[in-house]
């Protein structure tokens, strides 16, 4: 192959659905011995693009040349007999089978020969993993590894990584960022999804800008500034968050959780140890950890989705009434907003409209009478609340599971702040969600808090948590660090509690990646 003929080239790519063009003529070089960036706001058209090349869907029009040569692929078999992998942000392994054991249902092999291979690529390229540990048993950051591995063993010529960097603490990003500049050198060309400006900045050679489903352009993103990044990815420029105002919390916590343990019936969940939480009106306070530490558990149990009835009466409180052994439409009752992690299937219902998901929260908010729901009034909140949040999509009809992930996070997080919540759990709050639309909800988020409500976020986004936060815990194997001021912290702190350790302390637990 020529040193200037682009490994894979797509011409004039257009997909079509419905209600969008989501792909409309894109022309896209990647070469190999590359780090190549796609970014672009929430619905630009990232996501169908790489489903395009990695074989999941097919185009209307255009074609692609792989190394010069047209191909069509017609499913992702195809795409990995060309050597191309995908890591998607939500791993695909299973948890009850060991990594090899995993590797070896799509590369075949003698175990014991796959395990070697595991070992010598792991050590190549720095992406070490025990190939007999029990997939439960790893961190977030092992098993990235072995997604990435397990493209490894296909004679890789392509890697589509997505938001690779969403589940991983600090520490362990730049040794992700050195094994893909190994496999950057040794030929392999990369596709690098992510909403982090200052990552792609920092580790990509080229940079490639969707918006409205069309290549806005094509850059250097080692010269180009992040708020140029930002500018050219969603058309304008990106209003900076408000300063904070130095109101006094009140001096009643809105939610409590006292001495809180709850043991998990999941055998590959965590259990809750010693849990103590106080979040007053006119604060945020922010919990930070890795992925798969408690933070599911201890949603479902403030949420109301779990009472434990072994808890006592008084271990959770809200708006200063015992609620520990109170569902959660009796929570809700109370002043109480929840926008859960899952978007699909439990923030919404994926075949329901926007406006009957609206309905599922605000049913008592005027929206019945006489035991039938007001039709205009529905229709007309829920087109409030898309008009007010910016949400993309086809009015309020459109189905929920239509909509992108960035564009249905927005609307479930209008949903809740539309009900003038007087305390507010966010899980996640921008995951997904484009610089323009993540910079809207964060100051919302201080906006309410500065009128007196009580805010408590999950997140795995430090840069995000050190931006609105008041205080700060840090969950570790279901176990809870004190109350941290977010000023008298570094994201280095709170890192190395993330793998469990106490700041200056060297011994780490098993979730260290």
């Amino acid at each position: 192959m020529s040193a200037n003929l682009p490994l894979l080239s797509l011409k004039n790519i257009t997909k079509r659905y419905p209600s969008v063009v989501a792909n409309d003529n894109i022309c896209l070089d990647v070469h190999a011995n590359s780090i190549h960036a796609v970014l672009g706001e929430n619905g630009a058209g990232k996501s169908t693009l790489m489903k395009l090349v990695y074989g999941l869907i097919q185009g209307d029009s255009g074609e692609m040349l792989w190394q010069g040569q047209r191909v069509q692929l017609r499913n992702p078999a195809a795409a990995r007999k060309l050597g191309i992998g995908m890591v998607f942000q939500h791993f695909s392994l299973f948890e009850t089978l060991s990594v090899v054991e995993n590797i070896s249902l799509t590369i075949p092999g003698p175990r014991h020969d796959l395990s070697q291979k595991i070992r010598e690529i792991g050590e190549r390229f720095q992406l070490t993993v025990n190939p007999d540990a029990s997939v439960h048993s790893l961190s977030v950051g092992e098993r990235q590894r072995v997604e990435i591995i397990r493209c490894l063993l296909q004679d890789l010529k392509l890697l589509i990584l997505d938001e690779p960097t969403s589940v991983l603490p600090p520490q362990h990003i730049s040794a992700l960022f050195k094994a893909l500049r190994k496999l950057r050198d040794s030929g392999v060309a990369i596709l690098f999804i992510s909403h982090k400006l200052e990552e792609i900045r920092e580790l990509c050679d080229t940079a490639t800008v969707l918006r409205g489903g069309k290549v806005a352009g094509t850059i250097d993103p080692t010269i180009t500034s992040t708020q140029e990044l930002a500018t050219l990815m969603i058309g304008h420029e990106v209003a900076s968050i408000q300063s904070r105002s130095d109101k006094p919390k009140s001096e009643q916590a809105l939610l409590q959780l006292e001495s809180v343990s709850v043991a998990s019936d999941d055998p590959f969940g965590t259990s809750l140890r010693d849990i103590n939480i106080q979040v007053h009106g006119g604060e945020i306070v922010g919990i930070a950890g890795v992925s798969g530490n408690g933070q599911a558990e201890l949603s479902r149990l403030i949420s109301g989705e779990q009472i434990d009835r072994n808890l006592a009466t008084n271990a959770i409180r809200m708006m200063g009434q015992p609620v520990t052994y109170l569902g959660a439409a009796q929570r809700r009752a109370l002043g109480f907003a929840f926008v859960p992690e899952e978007r699909l299937g439990r923030g919404a219902v994926p075949l329901m409209s926007l406006a009957q998901n609206t309905l599922l929260t605000t049913f008592d908010k005027g929206l019945l009478k006489g035991g039938f729901i007001q039709r205009k009034k529905l229709q007309s909140q829920t087109d409030e609340c898309i008009q007010e949040f910016d949400v993309r999509c086809g009015g309020v009809n459109a189905v929920a599971g239509s909509l992108s992930g960035g564009n249905l996070q927005k609307f479930i997080i209008g949903r809740e702040l539309m009900l003038s919540p007087k305390l507010l759990f966010v899980a996640q709050p921008t995951w997904g969600v484009d610089i323009g639309a993540a910079t809207a909800i964060r100051q919302r988020l201080l906006n309410l808090r500065d009128s007196g409500i009580a805010v408590l976020i999950v997140s795995e986004e430090l840069e995000e948590l050190f931006e609105i936060t008041d205080r700060l815990h840090v969950i570790n194997s279901g176990n809870l660090s004190p109350s941290l001021n977010t000023a008298d912290v570094t994201p280095n702190d709170i890192g190395e509690y993330m793998i469990g350790q106490s700041p200056g302390s060297k011994q780490e637990t098993r979730h260290a990646v």
